[in-house]
């Protein structure tokens, strides 16, 4: 059974962007992220969650949704929507989180207890759970490092800011291995997997059947690890240009700066699926599309029949009348 701390386990599944809207294209742009027992799906139109429950049904939610950016043209300008996005994303998800989440437990509840009403203060646990993650992860991955740097006494802020920047890499590498061994993140991996090759399959034009899209790779070049990657190598060009930090204020300031290192980092992820500046992004993908090594498993049959339904909900495609629709 997947119990609820599985949440804090994957809390850098909550820094992944969605791949949707990424580039200007007439295809329907996807994107996506694993949940428990399931895969999240967003198109520009529908945000659904397919979850795989315990008697053995796929339950989809489905939901029409505008995108932020969609809504208030200002947040859609360059560099501003890629920490909107990202933020929007880690909303979203966290949302996809909680249901699949209630799906799991609520089904477990009903076998032991047919009677119980499940507890509704269950979800504010998991978004305290996913709130106290994400603040250990911004002190684990940008403070931290910093810290440690300062302690060491170095003089230059070339130096001093690549010192700190290796540091960070090498707590979100240590990062990534450790919650590999977790089982149920190792699960997650797998439906990480799922939904990278179904979204493959429909940026290529294949059926997006099990058998189509088994054969297609679980490594995306626009995926959230890739991202991160990007941000890590985007921070320490930003902060060098920022120089060694003297106080707090300085200190503050670096933290300021992280929405504009998202936004930069998107518009550099977004080239990817573009003609101009493809050489370069490639380049600085690659490093990403290594980690998804760790990041990605490969998915069974039933896993990809519950990402097949996420991504045709999303779609507004048929989804199968074998589907239980969530209604509530």
């Amino acid at each position: 059974m997947f119990l609820r701390n599985t949440d804090v386990g994957a809390v850098f599944r909550f820094f992944v962007f969605l791949r949707a809207s990424m580039d200007d294209s007439e295809k329907v742009q996807v994107g996506g992220q694993a949940v428990i027992e399931g895969v999240m799906m967003r198109s520009p139109e529908f945000v659904t969650v397919a979850v795989r429950k315990p008697d053995g049904n796929i339950l989809l939610k489905k939901d029409r949704y505008t995108s932020w950016t969609k809504r208030f043209k200002v947040l859609g300008f360059p560099i501003i929507r890629g920490g909107v996005i990202l933020i929007e994303s880690m909303v979203l998800g966290i949302k996809a989180l909680n249901f699949s989440g209630d799906v799991a437990i609520t089904e477990e509840e009903k076998k032991k207890d047919p009677d119980k009403v499940p507890d509704k203060r269950s979800k504010l646990w998991t978004a305290g759970a996913v709130v106290l993650a994400l603040g250990l992860g911004i002190g684990l991955f940008f403070f931290l490092p910093l810290l440690l740097t300062e302690l060491m006494g170095v003089k230059s802020g070339l130096l001093f800011n690549l010192i700190d920047g290796i540091i960070r890499l090498i707590f979100f590498l240590v990062y990534l291995a450790l919650i590999s061994l977790w089982k149920e993140i190792r699960r997650i991996f797998e439906y990480h997997g799922a939904e990278h090759k179904s979204i493959f399959a429909y940026e290529e034009g294949k059926p997006l059947t099990v058998e189509g899209i088994r054969s297609f790779t679980t490594r995306h070049p626009r995926c959230g690890t890739s991202f991160l990657i990007v941000v890590m190598l985007v921070a320490l060009v930003v902060f060098i240009l920022l120089g060694k930090p003297q106080n707090w204020g300085d200190r503050f300031i670096r933290f300021l700066f992280i929405p504009v290192i998202g936004g930069i980092s998107y518009e550099i992820i977004r080239l990817s699926g573009k003609k101009f500046g493809k050489k370069l992004a490639k380049v600085l993908v690659s490093p990403g599309l290594w980690l998804q090594k760790i990041t990605t498993k490969e998915p069974d049959n039933s896993q990809l029949e519950v990402a097949l339904v996420a991504l045709n909900g999303a779609l507004d495609r048929d989804v199968g009348a074998d589907v239980e629709m969530f209604s509530g």
